[in-house]
């Protein structure tokens, strides 16, 4: 066997091996630093020259600089590619939750997480926006459940979530007050009491 057929037999058993341990992952998309540590290059320039080399092959996906996917970027879930892009804690919540769960009338035009960091950014054909909220509320697991892979808020914590960030936000469908208001303290939030007393008077 010639030495050149020695180099692709090898780089063709490199590769299954690589996109094994991915398959393993039992996830579509990563950001170049889970790739780097996963395959165990920590040369940034061999990594590239390499993922340059399978996306030409068609084997990964460029989102943006430094994110990729197994599969094209268009047939991905909008919110899990939009929780994936934050990569750092995050869930679904505010407008996006309390439209789905109909105490918002209109759709809102961006998915909307809550994180550590505040930011606007599109993908693909959708656009996302993530609200920065402090450490000590963030992390409280209080209504917050996995679903399809991402974390999303209940409506109670939607809500909760909603009204710390705009205490006059606007509501179509009257929430359990009782409930929002256990739930503002089980995260620590401000009660905000007039929504309350306002409600009551209906």
């Amino acid at each position: 066997m010639s030495t050149f057929k020695r180099n692709v037999i090898t780089k063709h058993n490199i590769t299954a091996r690589r996109f094994a341990l991915l398959a393993a992952k039992d996830e579509k998309i990563f950001h170049i630093k889970d790739l780097a540590a996963l395959w165990q290059i920590q040369n940034a320039n061999t990594l590239r020259i390499t993922l340059g080399r399978y996306q030409k092959d068609g084997l990964i996906y460029r989102i943006f600089k430094g994110f990729y996917s197994l599969v094209p970027p268009d047939e991905l879930s909008p919110p899990e590619l939009g929780a994936k892009a934050l990569h750092s804690f995050c869930y679904l919540s505010t407008e996006t939750v309390l439209y789905d769960e109909g105490f918002v009338s209109q759709k809102p035009s961006s998915y909307t997480f809550v994180s550590p960091k505040s930011k606007k950014f599109k993908l693909v054909d959708a656009s996302y926006k993530s609200r920065q909220l402090k450490s000590k509320y963030l992390y409280n697991p209080a209504g917050i459940c996995l679903k399809d892979g991402i974390n999303i808020a209940s409506p109670e914590r939607a809500i909760a979530d909603m009204l710390y960030f705009n205490p006059k936000a606007h509501f179509d469908k009257n929430p359990s007050w009782d409930k929002v208001k256990e739930m503002q303290k089980s995260l620590g939030y401000p009660l905000t009491k007039s929504r309350y007393v306002a409600s009551s008077s209906i």
